[in-house]
């Protein structure tokens, strides 16, 4: 499976690919790398929304997860730069409930690109974040984006 570590301003991730798609990043880096044209395009595209200068991405991509996971990603893929969303607003979206879409927001393989960090509690609470340094990454992230 080709892969790439780099460094970005919460620290290394790597990205992972499979038969064509992007389908993990993951915090921290892994020894060595099999890099790919894709996951340099990933790369030139992470790195240009780190220096603003990207707010929509534009990749392929195949989280793996249950069917109401992937649900819950594709409409976190639907929160604009620089706004955000309450788990109770995803949760009407997608008829469901708020617990069930924060813990699906927990297992998000594809941080950053897919946006969990979009997703407030209720009253405009960070809630958590399961990535990097957990709600400083989380408010980092919106605070890059404008919305914070």
């Amino acid at each position: 499976m080709p892969y790439l570590a780099f460094s970005t301003p919460l620290g290394d991730i790597t990205l992972f690919e499979e038969d064509g798609a992007v389908v993990s990043i993951d915090w921290g880096r892994a020894p060595g790398e099999q890099t790919s044209k894709l996951l340099e395009e990933a790369r030139r595209q992470i790195d240009a929304y780190f220096d603003g200068e990207l707010q929509d991405f534009d990749l392929p991509l195949r989280p793996e997860g249950t069917a109401f996971q992937v649900k819950l990603w594709n409409e976190l893929r639907t929160i604009p730069y620089g706004k955000t969303a309450s788990y109770g607003d995803i949760a009407h979206r997608i008829d469901s409930g708020p617990r069930a879409v924060g813990g699906a927001c927990g297992r998000n393989p594809l941080p950053i690109v897919i946006p969990c960090h979009r997703v407030l509690a209720s009253g405009g609470r960070l809630g958590g974040y399961s990535g990097m340094e957990g709600l400083d990454t989380k408010r980092f992230l919106l605070r890059l984006e404008g919305a914070l």
